[in-house]
C-alpha cells in the first residue's frame, strides 16, 4: 500500500441503479469508512465547510475518534458540500486509483439520492429552482416585472421571498431576458454577425450548447462567443435541447439527470455527425458534458461521443490559437482583468484555460484567482446556507479586490455575480465589472463595447 497517490485520479461509474447505492446501513458504513480516513489526514481541511464541520465533530467525541460520533449528526457535513469537486481534484491523496478508494464529493451525492428515496421527495425549493427551463420560459415574457421582483433592493417582495421560499433576501439573484440567446442567435444569422470571416480557423465548425443560464439570464455572453468565433473563420450554429441537469444532481435526483443526458445527447450528437465540435458556455455544463454524464450512464453511445467532441469555449478558443492562430486586431484592454478560476472549470482537468486564452492580448494585466467564490448553486441561495457560502467566498474576493483590476471573469456566471457581492462588503474595495471571458475577447477584438 502507498502511502497517497501521485498517480492522475480515475473515477468509477456511479452505481445509482443498485438497491445497494440507496441502503442506509451500507451507507452509513461507507461514510464512516471515508469520514475516518479523512479525519486522519485532514488536507482538506480549507476547502469548503464540509471538512471543518466533520473534524469539529470529531474533535468534540469523548474519545476524539469517529467511533463515538452519531450518525445522525452527519447531515450538516453533507448540507455543507457543494460537490465543486476540488477535495477530489486538487488535494485527496486517496483517490482512485489509490486502494482506499475514496470519492467525497460522490459519497455525499450518494447520501442525498438515498435520503431522498427514503423520505419520498427531494427538497421542494431547490427542486423548484432547479427547473430552470420551465422558469426561464415563465419569466422571459415578463422579465422587467420579474426582475422587479427579484431584485435584491426590493422591500416589498424579497422579505416574502425569503419568508415563503427560504431564498435570502440578501442574495443578488439572476436576472432574466425577454430575448432569450436562441432567439439574439436567429437574429444575429439574419444579420450575418456569425458569418464566419476570413481567418486562420476557417473551415471549423462548432455547436454552442447554449446553456440554461447564458440562454435565459446572460445572452449577452452566447452573442459574445458567436462574434469571437466568427471573427476566426467558425462556422456556428445554437443549440439548445435542455439543462444539462447539474441543479438535479446538486439534490441528488440521477434519475433527472441520466434523462436529461438521454434527451441532450442524442440531439447533440446529430450536431456532431455533421461535423461539428459541440462548446459549452458555462463551466457546470462542460463538467456535465465531459465527466460527470459518462459516470451517470457509462454504457450510453451519445453520452460517450459527446463527452469526447465537447470544448470549453475558453479550451476552444486555446485550440485554434495553438493550431492554427488567432485572427489579428486583438487589442489591450484597459483596467486590467482578474480570472476567477470556476471549480467547475478547474474540475475538467484542463488547465487554466480563461487565464491562458485571455494571456493572449497584448499588453493586458491579468491576474489569477482560484479560490473557491462560496455560490455553489442553490447552495448560496438559500437563507440557511447563504452565510456559510459567503464565509467560504471570502478569501477569493479578498484576493479579486487586491488586485485592484477593472474587470473580474468567471466561467461559472454565478460565482462571478457572488463574488462581486462578496467584494461590496469588503472596506475601501471597488466592486470590479464581472464579464465572461469570452466577452473580454470579444472585447479586445472590438466586437463588442
Amino acid at each position: 500500500m502507498k502511502e497517497g497517490s501521485t498517480e492522475a485520479p480515475t473515477r468509477h461509474p456511479i452505481d445509482w441503479q443498485s438497491p445497494d447505492f440507496y441502503d442506509l446501513d451500507k451507507l452509513d458504513v461507507e461514510l464512516r469508512r471515508v469520514f475516518d480516513i479523512c479525519h486522519g489526514c485532514r488536507r482538506c481541511f480549507n476547502l469548503c465547510d464540509s471538512f471543518p464541520r466533520l473534524f469539529d465533530l470529531v474533535d468534540a467525541s469523548p474519545t476524539g475518534e469517529l467511533d463515538e460520533v452519531k450518525s445522525e449528526d452527519f447531515a450538516p457535513v453533507i448540507e455543507a458540500c457543494t460537490l465543486c469537486d476540488m477535495c477530489y481534484m486538487t488535494k485527496c491523496p486517496y483517490v482512485p486509483p489509490h486502494e482506499f478508494n475514496l470519492d467525497f464529493p460522490h459519497l455525499m451525492l450518494r447520501y442525498r439520492s438515498a435520503e431522498a428515496k427514503h423520505e419520498g421527495h427531494y427538497p421542494f425549493v431547490p427542486g423548484q429552482l432547479g427547473q430552470t427551463d420551465r422558469n426561464g420560459m415563465l419569466a422571459a415574457p415578463i422579465a422587467p416585472l420579474a426582475n422587479w421582483g427579484s431584485a435584491r433592493g426590493n422591500r416589498l417582495t424579497r422579505p416574502v421571498l425569503e419568508k415563503l421560499a427560504g431564498i435570502d433576501a440578501r442574495v443578488e439573484l439572476p436576472k432574466f431576458y425577454g430575448k432569450t440567446f436562441t432567439m439574439r442567435a436567429k437574429a444575429q444569422d439574419k444579420l450575418g454577425e456569425a458569418a464566419p470571416k476570413e481567418a486562420p480557423a476557417k473551415g471549423r465548425k462548432a455547436a454552442l450548447f447554449a446553456t440554461c443560464f447564458v440562454n435565459y439570464n446572460n445572452p449577452q455572453v452566447g452573442e459574445a462567443a458567436r462574434k469571437v468565433l466568427a471573427h476566426n473563420g467558425v462556422e456556428t450554429t445554437v443549440a439548445y435541447p435542455g439543462c444539462c441537469g447539474m441543479p438535479f444532481l446538486e439534490q441528488g435526483n440521477l434519475a433527472k439527470v441520466a434523462e436529461q443526458a438521454e434527451r441532450v445527447s442524442r440531439e447533440m450528437c446529430e450536431l456532431i455527425d455533421k461535423g461539428y465540435d459541440i462548446i459549452t458556455l458555462t463551466a457546470s455544463c462542460g463538467l456535465m458534458f465531459k465527466f460527470e454524464w459518462p459516470l451517470i450512464l457509462p454504457d450510453n453511445a451519445d453520452v460517450k461521443k459527446l463527452a469526447q467532441a465537447t470544448y470549453d469555449i475558453d479550451e476552444y478558443v486555446v485550440d485554434i490559437a495553438k493550431k492554427e492562430g488567432l485572427a489579428p486586431g486583438l487589442k489591450p484592454v484597459e483596467g486590467g482583468v482578474t480570472a476567477h478560476l470556476a471549480c467547475h472549470a478547474r474540475a475538467q482537468n484542463m488547465g487554466p484555460k480563461s487565464a491562458e486564452m485571455m494571456k493572449l492580448i497584448p499588453e493586458t494585466k491579468v491576474d489569477v484567482v482560484e479560490r473557491c467564490s462560496g455560490h455553489g448553486g442553490t447552495f448560496g441561495v438559500m437563507k440557511e446556507t447563504f452565510e456559510v457560502a459567503m464565509r467560504v467566498g471570502k478569501p477569493a474576493a479578498r484576493n479579486v479586490a487586491k488586485t485592484g483590476n477593472k474587470y473580474v471573469t468567471s466561467d461559472c456566471p454565478l460565482a462571478g455575480k457572488h463574488l462581486a457581492q462578496e467584494i461590496e462588503t469588503l472596506e475601501e474595495a471597488q466592486v470590479p465589472k464581472v464579464q465572461h471571458p469570452i466577452e473580454i475577447m470579444a472585447r479586445a477584438w472590438g466586437l463588442i463595447e
